[in-house]
């Protein structure tokens, strides 16, 4: 009965906040009511025991019963993961391979380590001092990039089909590396002792991308023979809904990635029907269906980061360390997209206006907060999870209504026309 309360007033206010964006503010849906939720968290938390008490009360005992990182990682991300790669082409995936490949496992761990370092340099400076093992657990939980925020925001920005590919690509599929290195680096700062011989990590990953990756492969071809011999909407719907919510269930019984898990079975089940012609009326349904459980999804987990701040004591505190670690994880974010397009120029070629949308597309959203607030209480984790939500703020509000103006499709189509230019020539 508790949580179908707490999910009432989530969703109570979710559509209140979605009427007042759509009629007065106009921003993307979900910037838009994070934004509403922050304005209306930071009214609270500076006058709500004077002047709402009982409502400053209700909303944060409310926000302080539901364990977001349960929530996020082990419910919510899961439907919103299927639902991100069901609407991807393979197609146009497999053209991005190695772009994806390399961004969401080469990449995370640069910037991993550029961003841990940064911190642990730089964050001194202005008063704020955590252990090496920190700033790196820092820098795991703060290098993915966000599917949800990214898939939400980029359907407003009018990019080309391969530069969407890779940044969608690159978000639903960085989460299981980020999540390994995370895991080790947090249980090394924990003092556990544990394996961590390359061969160990290795292992690791394998188990968990591999073995998700795997697993989801297996559920969308067994579910969509299933769905070949009944060509009826109601029972397609029940069906993925079971892969979802029955494939998680299997993935932690396993210890394998259920993000990985979900986004390789929604991308098999999106993509399976190339020689099995759905009803049109059975299709339609279906990817009504997940659009509209995407938007009701992410209308609640926006809604979720703007009240996270009344967890977050002394925010204020922790402002300038914030805005020192946006530079840092920008920086960050530059130098993990721009490095490894120097070695992938023979393959694939990123012209500047690529990699400027690739870094910039970079946002930030729930997975990191969810990462940061699963670290064991301690006085470091305040700190952490006070500039993570810094850094995920910005990056929504502040990416998320730019990327659109920084996406010049006219600009990158000019690039790459010289750019082919330039390679016949130099052939000729």
């Amino acid at each position: 009965m508790e949580l179908y309360y707490s999910f009432s007033v989530l969703i109570v206010l979710a559509s209140i906040f979605s009427y007042i964006n759509y009629r007065f503010l106009k921003l993307p849906s979900t910037i838009g009511i994070m934004l509403i939720a922050i304005v209306v968290s930071t009214f609270l938390v500076f006058f709500g025991e004077a002047v709402l008490p009982r409502t400053f009360g209700h909303l944060h005992d409310l926000m302080n019963s539901i364990n977001f990182t349960e929530v996020l990682m082990g419910a919510m991300l899961n439907f919103l993961l299927f639902a991100g790669g069901i609407h991807i082409n393979i197609n146009d995936l497999k053209e991005q391979f190695w772009p994806v490949v390399i961004f969401s496992t080469i990449g995370v761990v640069i910037s991993t380590f550029i961003v841990g370092f940064g911190v642990f340099y730089i964050l001194p400076l202005v008063g704020i001092h955590m252990p090496l093992l920190y700033c790196l657990v820092f820098g795991a939980l703060i290098s993915p990039t966000d599917p949800v925020a990214v898939l939400s925001i980029l359907k407003q920005a009018n990019v080309s089909k391969s530069l969407e590919t890779k940044v969608a690509g690159e978000s639903l599929f960085n989460d299981g590396v980020a999540v390994v290195v995370f895991s080790v680096l947090l249980q090394l700062a924990l003092g556990a002792e544990i394996d961590i011989t390359a061969e160990s990590i290795g292992l690791l990953l394998i188990q968990e991308a591999g073995g998700g990756i795997l697993l989801g492969v297996l559920l969308g071809y067994f579910t969509s023979r299933l769905m070949r011999e009944v060509d009826d909407y109601i029972i397609s719907v029940l069906v993925t809904l079971s892969v979802v919510m029955g494939g998680y269930l299997i993935a932690k019984q396993m210890h394998i990635s259920g993000p990985l898990t979900m986004v390789a079975a929604g991308l098999f089940m999106g993509n399976f029907n190339k020689g099995f012609k759905m009803k049109s009326i059975t299709q339609d349904y279906l990817i009504k269906f997940w659009e509209l459980i995407d938007e009701i999804l992410n209308a609640v987990l926006f809604l979720f980061i703007g009240f996270e701040l009344l967890m977050i004591k002394d925010l204020n505190h922790y402002l300038i360390p914030g805005l020192v670690a946006i530079m840092i994880v920008l920086f960050a974010r530059f130098i993990s997209i721009w490095g490894p397009t120097k070695f992938m120029s023979f393959k694939t070629r990123f012209t500047p206006q690529t990699v400027k949308v690739l870094v910039w597309g970079g946002i930030r959203g729930g997975v990191s907060i969810a990462l940061a607030m699963s670290i064991p209480k301690s006085e470091y984790s305040t700190i952490i999870v006070s500039i993570t939500y810094c850094v995920v703020v910005f990056s929504i509000i502040v990416q998320g209504l730019s990327i659109g103006k920084v996406a010049n499709p006219k600009k990158i189509a000019t690039e790459e026309e010289l750019q082919d230019e330039e390679v016949s020539e130099n052939i000729h």
